[in-house]
């Protein structure tokens, strides 16, 4: 287990900067995350499926150089996050597996991983991670997972499995400022947001109103 594992996330918001959701909405990368960070992010996932590499790279280290004591965290490429210094990686069912990233990254790594049924929240409890999440809570358009919604049911679900490895739980999938504090109530760490932060056109605005709401919790 790692030596980070266990410890508390750093926000009830987990901020994921998508390149194609932020071109789309005129945004690019580092500057997008950058407003996130000026509004208050401390947990913030860089995700890009499909840019060159070198993008993703020269993204991630502009983001890390700004970032300060936040967690940032990068979709899938391990080979990134280790070049670029950040050394946190969220992974996927089909990603390189837990125990690889972990001997690559080191004991203070933060490594999240995926998950979407309960065999993979089950098998996910017994990996050395550092959160796990669950989803997708809501239908959403902006990633295909092939799963169906695991609804608020599947958050409490994953929760209750994970508080007995004392893992805690980010839920991702269609959540919006009406719903997150449902989806925290249910047992969740943790929000992971995309489109709802950018659905105002003010995403510092709409960071700082997730972080108002869910500190009343």
């Amino acid at each position: 287990m790692s030596s980070t594992a266990r410890r508390p996330l750093p926000s009830r918001l987990y901020a994921i900067v998508d390149a194609d959701v932020a071109s789309r909405a005129g945004w690019h990368v580092p500057d997008l995350a950058d407003a996130y960070l000026q509004a208050g992010v401390r947990f913030l996932q860089v995700r890009a499926k499909d840019a060159p590499a070198r993008d993703v790279l020269a993204w991630t280290e502009a983001i890390a150089r700004r970032a300060g004591e936040a967690w940032v965290i990068v979709n899938d490429r391990v080979d990134i996050a280790i070049v670029a210094g950040t050394r946190h990686v969220h992974l996927g069912q089909d990603d390189l597996p837990v125990s690889d990233a972990r001997a690559l990254l080191g004991p203070d790594a933060v490594i999240g991983l995926s998950t979407h049924t309960p065999a993979q929240v089950d098998a996910a409890c017994a990996l050395p991670i550092d959160y796990l999440a669950v989803g997708p809570v809501f239908s959403t358009q902006t990633k295909a997972t092939g799963y169906e919604a695991v609804g608020l049911a599947g958050v409490r679900r994953a929760h209750a499995a994970a508080q007995v490895a004392r893992v805690p739980v980010v839920a991702i999938g269609g959540i919006t400022l009406d719903t997150a504090s449902d989806v925290i109530a249910a047992g969740a760490s943790s929000v992971a947001v995309i489109t709802d932060l950018l659905r105002e056109g003010t995403p510092g605005a709409r960071v700082r109103a997730f972080v108002e709401r869910l500190s009343r919790i």
